[in-house]
């Protein structure tokens, strides 16, 4: 251990600046240990939404991009570009001489780690929030190597499915730890509703159903799109947002518009408030193809709305079936539209699901549970190396 302070120095490194779960858990995560007093540092290899002035100006810790990578820079210059980032991030650890080393996705353990074990860091904690469906199975191999060959103190996995998870792809269980992603709980009684529903463009008497996440495959919103028109069939004031924003837009822009739902679907795009339009919506659909413990979930619950997901890792970790809402099979847009179906037809039913589901997630997934696990298990590999 190389600070004698009982407050470490820690740095939390991701891969890419974007608006996403893992990018907005790294730094609430770094913003929980920087307020109890510890040396805080937030690095992501590049900045792909030019996004780090913004998120430096919200945070009292530094904040720093290690490369000037981004796609389409062709194959010479993106190599030039990962050597000069990797170099980057080998001069930060040397000079900032961290005690703990915490990274947030494959991508980002598989590039931290070696350099933290070759700098000396004494703790070197990788998590696994869910591999992507299109993972490339080379990179996941080597990320299994680097795991079971130490260059880790542990694998952090976020829920039971992502512990699966990661023993299907070779992780011995030894190697592994158990903590699930905790969130800051919302509040939406300062919201001015009426005003967010005008903004909104909802009308008296719309029904508001939302779901937030960057439109990517994963997300699967094509899947939610696909069950409005079995929804409008029998509730037609049904209005559904999408919050979020990613290379699919055009490609959903142009389904609304194949579907005749144009009048029933929004796309907001980034918003900075996530909270405004869970206070005027009556439930919360994520029907994604893959999760690991999602935060926009955990969110959603917080806030007080009944939820419907699909059934698959992280999600049922938290979602109790019938009494938070309701789980169902990956890729099914009639199920997804019945679901949904059941709680606008029951709306005491609704809102019953919807006080359950924030008392659950202020019980069992709150930022503090979460900060205290990650704190205990850093001091514990820091009393080993200190032995050693």
């Amino acid at each position: 251990m190389k600070s004698n302070s009982a407050h470490f120095s820690i740095l939390f490194f991701g891969t890419q600046m974007a608006f996403g779960g893992a990018q907005k858990l790294l730094l609430d995560q770094a913003n929980w240990f920087h307020v109890r007093g510890y040396k805080v540092t937030a690095a992501f290899f590049y900045d792909k939404e030019n996004l780090r002035d913004k998120w430096q100006a919200n945070a009292d810790f530094p904040v720093y991009v290690m490369a000037s990578y981004r796609r389409g820079l062709g194959k010479w210059k993106s190599a030039s570009e990962l050597i000069k980032g990797l170099w980057s991030l080998w001069k930060l650890l040397r000079q900032e001489h961290f005690d703990v080393v915490q990274s947030f996705t494959h991508d980002s353990n598989t590039l931290v780690l070696p350099l933290a074990w070759l700098a000396g860091v004494p703790v070197r904690l990788a998590t696994h929030h869910g591999l992507a469906d299109q993972f490339p199975r080379w990179r996941e191999r080597l990320h299994t190597w680097l795991i079971n060959h130490a260059l880790a103190n542990t694998l952090v996995v976020v829920s039971a499915r992502t512990y699966q998870s990661a023993l299907r792809e070779g992780v011995r269980v030894e190697r592994m730890v158990i903590i699930k992603n905790g969130i800051r709980p919302l509040s939406v009684e300062s919201v001015d509703r009426l005003k967010v529903r005008e903004e909104a463009g909802l009308q008296d008497g719309d029904i508001f159903l939302v779901s937030v996440g960057r439109l990517v495959y994963e997300k699967a919103h094509n899947v939610l799109l696909n069950a409005m028109p079995f929804i409008l069939e029998k509730y037609p004031n049904v209005k559904v947002g999408i919050v979020g924003d990613g290379v699919l837009r055009t490609q959903l822009e142009a389904q609304i518009e194949e579907l005749g739902i144009t009048h029933s679907v929004r796309l907001f795009g980034m918003s900075d408030s996530v909270l405004k339009y869970l206070a005027i919506a009556q439930a919360f659909v994520l029907p994604s193809r893959s999760e690991g413990l999602p935060i926009a979930l955990l969110e959603a619950m917080s806030a007080g709305l009944p939820v419907v997901v699909t059934d698959l890792d992280g999600m049922d970790d938290v979602v109790r079936r019938g009494e938070d809402g309701f789980l169902v099979p990956v890729e099914d847009a009639r199920a997804l539209a019945n679901a949904i179906l059941q709680l606008l037809s029951d709306p005491a039913r609704a809102r019953q699901m919807g006080i359950a589901a924030r008392k659950h997630v202020m019980e069992n997934y709150t930022e503090d549970i979460m900060g205290e696990q990650y704190l205990a298990l850093m001091k514990k590999y820091l009393e080993t190396s200190k032995s050693e």
